[in-house]
C-alpha cells in the first residue's frame, strides 16, 4: 500500500498545492490563460506525439479495445444524462452537461503522468488511444446535443460541419495523428528536436496538476445539488467498473493495456466539464460542483483502484 501511496499522492500533492495557491493568493483567473495554452497547445502534444512516433505501428490498430473503452464512457455518459434527468430533475440541454460530468474523466491532466507513472511506457498506446476516441466521442455528442435542444433550428450540415472541424483541429487528437504518421513511416526526428520534446513531454504532468488545483480553487462553489453525489458515483465507481467488464469481454489484452483502461475510466470528472457547461450557459455552479467534489472523493477512490490492480485484487 505505501508503494501505491507514493505513487499517487505526488499526484494528488500537486493539485493540493496549486488548489491552496489559488486559495492563498487572489490573483485573477486571467493570469492561468497561457499556463492552460502551454498544457493544452505545447506539453501534451509533445507527449502524446512522442508515446505515438515510438510505438511500432501495429501496436497502434486494436480496434476492439477503442471499441471497449469507448463504449465504457459512452455508457457512463448516458447513465449519468438520465441521473441527471431522473434525481436533478433537470432539462435536456441540463442532462447533457450531467452526462459530461460522469462521463469525461481527467484524461488530458492527470490521465497520461499517473498512468506511465503506475504501469510505464506499456500504457502509453493505450493512454493515447483512449483520449482520442473518448474525445472524438464527447466533443462529437456535446455539440450536436446542443445544437438540437437550444430551441432555435439549425441547419444540420453546418454543425456536422463545426463538430468535425473542432475534432480534426484539437492540438492533442493532430499530436496524435502526426505521431501515428510518423510511427507508420518510420520518422525519427533529430536528436536536438526529440530532446525539446522530452523537456516538453516532462513538463506535462507536473505544469496540468498545478494548473487543475488552481482552477478547482478558483471555480465557484455553493450548495451541492442532489444529482451530483449520483454523477460521482457514476464517474469514479461505475465508469471503471464498465471499462473492466467491457476489456473482459472483448479481451484479451494485455494486462498493462486491460489495467490502464480500468485507471483512466476512474479518472474524476475533467475541468473542461465546467468550461463547456459555462461555454453553453447550462448547469454552470453543478458542473463547478461536481468537479471540487469528485476530484477529493478520488483520492480514496482512485487510489483504491490503483492498490487494488498492482496487489492482484483486480486480474486480467
Amino acid at each position: 500500500m505505501i508503494d501505491i501511496l507514493n505513487l499517487a499522492l505526488p499526484y494528488f500533492g500537486l493539485i493540493f498545492v496549486g488548489y491552496v495557491c489559488g486559495k492563498w493568493r487572489n490573483l485573477p483567473e486571467s493570469g492561468l490563460a497561457w499556463m492552460n495554452f502551454f498544457v493544452l497547445y505545447v506539453s501534451l502534444p509533445a507527449l502524446f506525439f512522442r508515446i505515438m512516433s515510438r510505438t511500432p505501428f501495429e501496436q497502434l490498430a486494436n480496434p476492439p479495445f477503442v471499441i471497449a473503452t469507448t463504449s465504457a464512457t459512452a455508457g457512463a455518459f448516458f447513465l449519468s444524462a438520465l441521473v441527471g434527468k431522473l434525481i436533478g430533475r433537470l432539462s435536456i440541454r441540463e442532462a447533457a452537461m450531467a452526462g459530461l460530468a460522469g462521463g469525461y474523466g481527467n484524461i488530458g491532466y492527470m490521465g497520461p503522468g499517473l498512468a506511465l507513472a503506475v504501469f510505464g511506457m506499456q500504457s502509453a498506446v493505450p493512454t493515447a488511444l483512449i483520449f482520442c476516441f473518448d474525445s472524438i466521442f464527447l466533443f462529437s455528442v456535446i455539440p450536436l446535443w446542443m445544437a438540437l435542444t437550444d430551441g432555435t433550428r439549425r441547419p444540420l450540415l453546418p454543425t456536422v460541419w463545426f463538430v468535425i472541424k473542432e475534432i480534426a483541429l484539437h492540438p492533442l487528437i493532430v499530436a496524435v495523428f502526426c505521431g501515428t504518421l510518423a510511427a507508420a513511416f518510420h520518422v525519427q526526428m533529430p536528436v536536438a528536436i526529440d530532446g525539446m520534446l522530452q523537456f516538453l513531454q516532462n513538463s506535462a504532468a507536473p505544469v496540468a496538476l498545478f494548473v487543475l488545483g488552481v482552477t478547482v480553487a478558483l471555480r465557484p462553489f455553493g450548495r451541492v445539488p442532489w444529482e451530483v453525489p449520483g454523477l460521482v458515483v457514476v464517474k469514479l465507481l461505475i465508469h471503471p467498473a464498465l471499462a473492466f467488464a467491457l476489456v473482459w469481454w472483448l479481451g484479451p489484452f494485455t494486462p498493462e493495456w486491460a489495467a490502464t483502461a480500468v485507471l483512466m475510466a476512474s479518472l474524476p470528472p475533467a475541468l473542461n466539464v465546467f468550461v463547456i457547461a459555462r461555454q453553453y450557459d447550462t448547469w454552470t455552479e453543478p458542473a463547478s460542483a461536481a468537479v471540487l467534489v469528485g476530484t477529493f472523493v478520488s483520492v480514496v477512490t482512485l487510489t483504491s483502484v490503483m492498490w487494488l490492480i498492482k496487489t492482484g485484487h483486480i486480474s486480467f
